[in-house]
């Protein structure tokens, strides 16, 4: 990626560029260096060699041959000539600054240098990297004294000279060159990357970034890049691009709109076209054919007509069908709901608030006929407003909807009063009617009451789709009502039967007769006190009633015994919350009541009988049933004893209050005492024995 991009690229070219060209004149350049020093050296050499020669010549004329090896030889004192001689022209050595090489020959390759070469002077390299001078010394008038003057040439000087110094300035100008031409690679490289990334490749990364937002579909981005005048072009052009495409955007949208609009017109007239090419060739072939087809014509278009008629009715059924499936599920629902409690009061209370939500209205009520009485009762009135629920049964009247209803078996769906004269606008409850649906409660073909909803919500009106569910919610709870009672009823006979068992043992007994029923009224009144649900309240009423069942497991001759009870009587006789227990087992729906009764004789400090049950295991009505138990005791005549005076019975549930029984309990039994609402009872009070009451209380 790095090495595609155009930075890269140029400054790639570029650096391939400078480095040919630096490289190029640095080479030449050093080459033209070398030059020039061989060229001094060469000179040099000439310059030494023909003061030599002129040495030599002096010492010629004036007949000292012999001083010619010591010109030499001081000649060869500079430290840059290695070698300086006289040589023949077969390549002997006659004079040198080293006596030891004068006779000797030079080597066959340099005298073929000296043969093949014609100039006077010439110079080569030879394997020591040295400079071979070599030059001829010509004849001249003055040397014909001495030599022949036949010979153009007398001899050939040799100079060896180093080239060691010439070298080492040599590299050091190589090197030179090239660390120059390094530094100069670099810095027009690096001049060339700083100029591109500033003035090219970051205005061009900048544009690509506002050129990709383009591309996500950003077209209101503007582009400001300042860096040279052609970016700024560039970013200028990029921003009327931007614009432009927008403009186009729009318009290829807007275009696309109406090209699709286009195109379904155009299908509609292509398909128009093709209709009505095919209406021209059926009216060519109606043209051909006599009158009869034309009224088959007629009636074919009576029958599409019939088939639209058909198709409309089909629609309106399937959504009447899908509200009939939604009216059944919630049909469904409330039958679930109202199916799943047998408690008559709180399944009156779950129908009306159903009906009502799912029907959407403010009032709703059930009401069950009195046949006998020819009276209706109403219950469970639910709504705003002030309404009143009579207490008592109301006679039924001819302007009432619900006699209405149940004189004629049929349910009555009103859907604006002011249509129906023959009813009252205003109810006796307390409401103005507008819209209402009331729907009998039937069980096998028998009326026991109607259930009706009154005035919707949003104030529109009712219709028969809701007459016909509420119709279907009524048939589901009458059965439903008509359960709950056979289970009350149930409930109630098998108490009847059970409390038949204990008025038998009162019975039996002339001083227990009607305990169970002062202990029930007590602990009710205690109960109530205590804001004990209606449910809890009836747990506590069955629980008092029957408190003392296990007595019929206990002989007679004990529960009579005058004397003094021993051990085991006792033991006995404290076994019968236990019998209790038993006996009222296999009755699963007196569950808690079968609990309370077996701790009715358990203490508040957790040293009763039978389990000595500690406090916070006991059930709040066990231990009312033990205060209201204990009280009756001892206002009562005992086979072996006398009846307690009240004030005194009440000393002794005060003294015993925080041990045998709840301090609280004790507290509200004794001023439900003094408040006298057992008026009437056998210890009715006269003033003066509330007084002593509220003394010995105080």
């Amino acid at each position: 990626m790095i090495l595609n991009s155009l930075k890269t690229k140029i400054v790639g070219i570029v650096s391939l560029i400078v480095i040919a060209v630096v490289s190029y004149v640095s080479w030449n350049h050093y080459n033209y260096q070398k030059a020039v020093i061989e060229s001094i050296v060469e000179k040099s050499s000439v310059l030494l060699i023909e003061s030599v020669v002129a040495n030599i010549q002096s010492s010629m004329k004036a007949g000292h041959t012999t001083a010619i090896n010591t010109i030499l030889h001081e000649a060869k004192l500079h430290h840059h000539i290695k070698e300086l001689r006289v040589i023949d022209n077969d390549g002997t050595i006659l004079h040198s600054a080293d006596k030891n090489d004068i006779g000797k020959e030079l080597t066959a390759e340099e005298r073929d240098k000296i043969i093949s070469t014609k100039q006077n002077h010439f110079y080569f390299t030879n394997k020591k990297n040295n400079l071979d001078s070599y030059t001829r010394i010509l004849n001249t008038p003055d040397c014909h004294g001495c030599h022949d003057a036949r010979k153009p040439v007398i001899a050939i000087i040799e100079a060896e000279i180093s080239l060691d110094e010439l070298a080492g300035y040599i590299r050091l100008e190589k090197k030179n060159t090239i660390v120059y031409s390094a530094v100069m690679i670099m810095l027009i490289i690096g001049t060339l990357f700083a100029f591109l990334t500033l003035y090219v490749d970051r205005p061009v990364r900048s544009l690509i970034a506002d050129m990709r937002k383009i591309e996500l579909g950003n077209f209101d981005i503007r582009s400001s890049i300042n860096s040279s005048n052609e970016m700024s072009l560039l970013s200028l052009h990029l921003n009327s691009m931007t614009t432009k495409l927008k403009d186009l955007m729009q318009t290829t949208v807007i275009n696309e709109r109406e090209l699709a609009r286009a195109e379904e017109k155009l299908d509609f007239h292509r398909d128009a076209r093709l209709m009505n090419q095919k209406l021209e060739e059926q009216l060519r072939e109606i043209e051909n054919l006599n009158v009869s087809l034309e009224e088959r014509i007629e009636e074919v278009e009576k029958a599409s007509f019939t088939i639209a008629d058909l198709a409309a009715e089909l629609e309106q059924k399937n959504s009447n069908l899908e509200h009939a499936i939604n009216r059944l599920s919630t049909i469904y629902n409330i039958g679930l709901a109202i199916n799943s409690t047998m408690d008559i009061d709180r399944l009156f209370n779950l129908i009306v608030r159903s009906t009502t939500s799912t029907l959407n209205a403010q009032i709703g009520y059930i009401v069950l006929y009195d046949k006998e009485q020819q009276a209706l009762n109403i219950t469970n009135l639910i709504g705003g407003g002030k309404m009143n629920a009579p207490k008592n049964a109301i006679k039924m009247k001819n302007t009432s909807v619900s006699t209405w209803v149940i004189r004629n078996a049929q349910p009555l769906l009103i859907a604006d009063i002011n249509q129906t004269p023959q009813f009252a606008r205003f109810s006796e409850l307390g409401y103005e009617r507008k819209t209402l649906i009331c729907a009998p409660l039937v069980v096998k073909d028998e009326i026991i009451g109607t259930i009706s909803v009154v005035n919707k919500s949003d104030d529109s009106q009712f219709y028969q789709y809701e007459l016909e569910m509420l119709t279907t919610i009524a048939a589901q709870a009458a059965i439903a009502i008509k359960n709950a009672t056979l289970y009350d009823e149930q409930q109630q006979t098998y108490l009847n039967t059970i409390q038949a068992l204990v008025t038998a043992i009162e019975a039996s007994d002339s001083y227990t007769k009607g305990h169970s029923e002062r202990v029930t009224r007590y602990s009710v009144e205690i109960g109530s006190r205590f804001n004990l649900s209606s449910d809890r309240l009836q747990i506590l009423e069955r629980a008092a009633i029957l408190h003392d069942i296990g007595k019929i497991g206990i002989d007679l001759s004990l529960l009579h015994k005058e004397g003094k009870l021993s051990a085991y009587d006792i033991h006995e006789l404290q076994s019968h919350p236990v019998i209790g227990m038993k006996i009222l087992e296999p009755i699963e729906f007196l569950k808690d009541v079968r609990t309370c009764i077996g701790q009715h004789h358990e203490r508040f400090d957790g040293m009763g009988y039978p389990y000595r049950i500690k406090l916070a295991d006991q059930l709040l009505e066990s231990r009312i049933i033990c205060v209201a138990d204990a009280f009756d005791a001892m206002t009562s005549d005992r086979p072996y004893r006398k009846a307690l005076a009240l004030d005194v019975a009440i000393v002794e549930l005060t003294e015993n209050s925080g041990t045998q029984f709840d301090p609280a309990i004790v507290e509200i039994f004794i001023s439900i005492l003094e408040e006298g609402v057992f008026s009437g009872s056998r210890f009715d009070k006269s003033p003066a024995t509330i007084d002593t009451l509220s003394a010995s209380h105080a």
